[in-house]
């Protein structure tokens, strides 16, 4: 069963949702462990003090139970103003998830709006196509601009593949330690700043490695993707203009068949999803980061928690703490062996506690790895208007299947990312001015292949090229500033 664009999206919004409730029950129940184990620190304070009446003086017992009771009252008042920080935080972190959810909303509506504008030009696609059919450019300029996007895909597909080569190549290279010293120095350009001792060892270690004759093979091997990069990156743009050029075409064989108010009407709807987009990356941006401070906040060693609890404990661990309770082993009576098992009891519960937050910790860096990378997929899906009505996936294991294995980890998500551009085609009859108003080039292939090259120090800045490899390299901006797409927004008849 295929699924159509909104219904794809749909179900990425739905898990993420999923992914982010499970965060928020997580969190929820972090939060209160702080209070938890304070509680379990007092049932212990309590059960110290009975002790230390049965076996301490009077004086003794007073200087005890008043060190113990003010360590108490400190940590009491310490996780309290701890406590409301992580409610203000989880309270914020609620409503950036209505937020969120509310933008979705918002835009469904907007893309049923786009749907109704392009289903009006597709009833005009046989005027549209006839306009266009009278221009007299127009057969030539979509055959250059054709051409362009093959040279374009072509040149990007060697970039890609050179690439691949320095990762595989390079890599002995970047595994000898002794060669990338000498590399990352500069020895043997004119960058090489050392003294006479130092150039005189370096040069006993270029010996060592054959420097001179392996030096050539790794900058080649980074020289190329650069120049193949530049090559790409020009490609690209002569193919763009040569899709402006169409553009202008097929918006005026729009105008001409009286399709000017639907078109603008259209570019509107697709305006207003482009901003809704904008503000959910925004949102998402602000709610990941409060999320991270939140689950900072539930982390044992955080020096507002530890400095209660630590406290607390603290004062049981004292000299005259160890000493009440050495002696109470050391003695068997039948009161402090009662009292003696119920401190051992709590004191297990608080290492049982203890080592369940740091499980739960555990979890909650998975579940956000694996929302940030979903949020970075519905990003792309968005950015490639996959989510065109128009738009259908033939996998319908997309959303059930893989998915589990993605969130399972038996699957990357650039693996689970491949398959929904693989699985991913246009309705028949929406290229060609067959009802192709508003999809990428009406059907023209702008979907550029996306490469990176490359990791580690030695690597230089390849600006907006990313790579879908590994982990992922989506290219959802993660600076906290407002989302913008590279390839410009929505266009009526061209590319987005």
């Amino acid at each position: 069963m295929a699924l159509s664009g909104p219904q794809a999206l749909q179900h990425l919004d739905d898990a993420i949702r999923d992914v982010r409730r499970e965060e928020n029950d997580i969190s929820s129940k972090l939060s209160k462990s702080a209070e938890i184990i304070t509680k379990l620190h007092e049932n212990e304070t309590e059960l110290f003090r009975q002790l230390a009446r049965l076996r301490l003086s009077p004086e003794m017992l007073e200087r005890v139970t008043g060190n113990l009771s003010a360590a108490e009252k400190a940590a009491r008042g310490m996780v309290a103003q701890h406590q409301k920080a992580l409610d203000d935080a989880g309270a914020r972190v609620g409503e950036l998830d209505k937020q969120v959810a509310q933008f979705a909303l918002d835009r469904r509506d907007a893309l049923a709006e786009v749907e109704k504008q392009q289903k009006a030009l597709s009833d005009l696609s046989g005027q549209i196509a006839a306009a266009i059919n009278a221009d007299a450019d127009y057969k030539d300029k979509r055959s250059k601009a054709d051409e362009l996007h093959t040279i374009a895909d072509e040149s990007l597909k060697k970039t890609q593949q050179a690439e691949e080569d320095r990762e595989v190549k390079g890599k002995p290279y970047r595994d000898d330690k002794l060669f990338m010293y000498l590399w990352e120095a500069g020895y043997g350009t004119r960058n090489y700043k050392a003294n006479n001792l130092v150039r005189w060892l370096d040069s006993m270690v270029a010996r060592l490695v054959d420097y001179q004759n392996t030096r050539p093979n790794y900058a080649m091997l980074n020289e190329i993707p650069l120049r193949l990069r530049e090559h790409a990156e020009r490609q690209i743009a002569a193919a763009e203009a040569a899709d402006k050029e169409l553009d202008e075409v097929e918006a005026r064989a729009i105008d001409k068949a009286g399709g000017g108010p639907i078109r603008k009407a259209l570019e509107e709807a697709q305006a207003k999803v482009a901003e809704i987009d904008d503000d959910m990356v925004k949102s998402e941006d602000e709610r990941d980061k409060l999320t991270r401070e939140l689950t900072d906040m539930t982390e044992q060693d955080n020096p507002a928690l530890a400095t209660a609890i630590t406290g607390l404990a603290g004062s049981l661990q004292a000299t005259d703490m160890a000493q009440l309770l050495a002696d109470a082993r050391a003695t068997a009576t039948p009161e402090d062996d009662a009292i003696l098992k119920k401190i051992d009891d709590v004191r297990l519960r608080i290492v049982d506690e203890e080592n369940d937050n740091r499980d739960k910790h555990e979890r909650l860096k998975v579940l956000a790895s694996r929302r940030r990378e979903l949020e970075d997929i519905e990003f792309e899906f968005k950015k490639k208007r996959f989510d065109d009505p128009r738009s259908s996936f033939r996998e319908d294991n997309l959303v059930g299947d893989l998915l589990g294995e993605f969130l399972k980890g038996a699957i990357t998500a650039s693996t689970y990312w491949g398959h929904w551009q693989q699985s991913q085609n246009w309705r028949a009859g929406t290229s060609n001015w067959g009802g192709g108003i508003g999809l990428p080039n009406s059907g023209r292939n702008t979907n550029w292949p996306t490469i990176n090259f490359g990791g580690g120090s030695s690597s230089p800045n390849w600006g907006s090229f990313t790579s879908n490899r590994g982990g992922g390299g989506f290219s959802r901006p993660r600076t906290g500033s407002r989302g913008t797409r590279k390839s410009g927004g929505f266009k009526t008849g061209g590319g987005f």
